[in-house]
């Protein structure tokens, strides 16, 4: 665990991230859990503690401060991401984790019950049938295909008047932004920075239209 540490306090240098030795605890114990359970359960095709690192908690991580509002939902969360790593990382902030499979979600209840994380509620659902109590600030995802499919299957997720959609993506398509539907738009396109990572990083916000009176 000391190289992961260490590899840990190297990649947070290169950003502006601030990171309480308790968050960085959870984000570490988070990997080893992810680490143990993956034999078993075959959560993430990473292997490797040290690319988890990179790959799934600073990849998730670098989305914090680009967060606003209270309530989130992570669609086809898979084992956690981004989701186990935001709400660490802001433990104000409530995050809802959706998944269809039984597997993670008891991976994901075994987390926040050994890592005693509060805000975080797990639900076994297919994303078009689960129906919220109250809407969310954002739904978020890196899961999906196309931002096309985002939100055509979560469009009934977030708030009517302001809520928005925040996808993960790699690189930016122009013409996967084109192919959205008319209700749909590209709000804003953020460059993320993710040390030691290949490839591009986006985080793209899109919203509904505002209908003119």
């Amino acid at each position: 665990m000391t190289d992961l540490s260490q590899q840990f306090d190297r990649l947070i240098a290169q950003t502006d991230l601030n990171v309480s030795e308790l968050q960085k605890e959870q984000l570490l114990g988070y990997v080893a859990l992810l680490h143990k359970w993956n034999k078993a359960y075959n959560l993430t095709s990473v292997r490797n503690p040290s690319e988890m690192v990179i790959k799934h908690i600073l990849d998730s991580i670098v989305v914090s401060p680009k967060l606003s509002g209270e309530r989130f939902i992570d669609v086809g969360t898979g084992p956690g991401l981004p989701g186990i790593p935001l709400a660490i990382m802001n433990p104000e902030k409530s995050f809802t984790l959706l998944d269809s499979l039984g597997k993670r979600i008891r991976f994901i209840k075994q987390v926040i019950h050994e890592l005693k994380i509060t805000n975080v509620t797990p639900i076994q659902s297919r994303v078009e049938e689960f129906q919220p109590e109250e809407k969310f600030d954002a739904v978020l995802s890196r899961a999906f295909a196309s931002m096309t499919d985002m939100v055509n299957w979560c469009h009934h997720l977030p708030k009517e008047e302001d809520g928005v959609f925040l996808a993960l993506k790699g690189i930016y398509s122009e013409e996967e932004a084109n192919d959205l539907p008319e209700w749909c738009s590209v709000k804003n396109v953020a460059t993320l920075i993710v040390p030691e990572l290949e490839g591009e990083r986006h985080l793209v916000t899109l919203s509904r239209k505002k209908i003119m009176e």
